[in-house]
């Protein structure tokens, strides 16, 4: 019953791969992005992680970086879609220096 409950929240479009675990993820120039939006009254905060592959294809956690925005959306969808936009430009303009210690 987990399972399927877990199931229907990461549900995406046709554009992206989907996990039950990690919600719906988009590679995009060496990184991996995972949406996570946060259910808020109905909607749903951009929120998610950021991954740098170390160069095997895999995605460790040693190069993560959490991805927090204040944008509230009505729908599963459209959270995605501008988590994965907002992203990209993050990692655009930052690129490495989002996994440097602050």
């Amino acid at each position: 019953m987990l399972k399927k409950l877990l199931g229907g929240l990461f549900k995406g479009g046709e554009h992206h791969s989907e996990n039950e675990t990690t919600g719906t993820e988009y590679e995009y120039r060496g990184y991996l992005i995972t949406s996570l939006p946060q259910q808020q009254g109905g909607q749903y905060r951009v929120s998610g992680i950021i991954r740098k592959s170390a160069g095997d294809g895999e995605f460790e956690e040693a190069f993560e970086y959490r991805f927090e925005r204040s944008d509230i959306l009505s729908t599963r969808d459209a959270c995605d879609e501008l988590m994965r936009q907002k992203a990209e430009r993050f990692i655009d303009e930052i690129g490495d220096d989002m996994f440097s210690e602050r």
